[in-house]
């Protein structure tokens, strides 16, 4: 059944778990919850992409309040260490929230972009942003495949239907294994010409017919123990309750 989602009540919110695959410590947080945290994110995805020459595509001085930012998540290593990291934006009133119109401002595609936001967004749509992991490190590989399960956390949490994302190709290759699809629509050249930017879409309903059986599986179990973490704090707000 179709539901309106709108925004919610700001609220405080902080969990944390131990994850078996990486033997890292998983931080689920608001920006204002976790400020330190948060601003070492940021300083994580910064370095990443300035290794790429892309840093200004982050639009720090735009993002480093926070108030865009349902969620960001970050793993850290057994020193403390933060070794990966991604945020989350929305849930999405409608395309115009989306980053996503001005990567393909101008190229063909565009109008498929917008109509795929604006009829998924009665559903729920949460934006995934600015995910790194540290290239160096020897589980990259499953810090990636952690980080590619957490939209279904903030999916669970925010009772929403969709996650998307847009990065360049080769880059999303890494967020399949949860179940991501690439959108049939043509590459945007962003942040610059030597880029091909998708979108990918993750639909809470269908996700488990593309992901590899063993995210399935841990996602399922994720959402679970995420939702009862939630009800056990003391972060969840009126507004958030009612959308559980």
């Amino acid at each position: 059944m179709e539901r309106q989602v709108g925004n919610m009540e700001r609220r405080e919110l902080s969990l944390r778990w131990n994850d078996a695959d990486t033997g890292c410590t998983v931080v689920m947080a608001t920006p204002s919850a976790e400020p330190r945290l948060w601003h070492e994110y940021l300083g994580g995805a910064r370095r990443s992409y300035r290794k790429f020459g892309v840093e200004d595509a982050l639009e720090l001085d735009s993002i480093r309040d926070g108030n865009d930012t349902a969620m960001f998540f970050a793993v850290l290593d057994d020193s403390g260490r933060m070794i990966g990291g991604l945020r989350a934006k929305g849930p999405l009133e409608s395309a115009e929230d989306s980053h996503a119109l001005v990567e393909w401002a101008g190229h063909p595609g565009q109008a498929a972009v917008r109509k795929m936001i604006n009829d998924r967004v009665p559903f729920g749509i949460l934006e995934m942003k600015a995910a790194w992991v540290c290239a160096q490190d020897k589980d990259s590989g499953s810090v990636a495949k952690a980080l590619a399960r957490t939209g279904f956390w903030a999916m669970a949490l925010l009772d929403v239907q969709f996650c998307m994302a847009t990065a360049a190709a080769y880059v999303l290759e890494r967020w399949k294994s949860s179940g991501g699809v690439v959108a049939p629509i043509p590459a945007a050249p962003y942040p610059t010409e030597a880029y091909y930017t998708k979108m990918m879409w993750w639909d809470r309903r269908t996700f488990a017919n593309h992901a590899e059986p063993e995210q399935v599986a841990k996602i399922v179990a994720e959402m679970s123990d995420v939702t009862r973490l939630a009800y056990e704090s003391d972060a969840l707000s009126p507004a958030l309750e009612t959308a559980l």
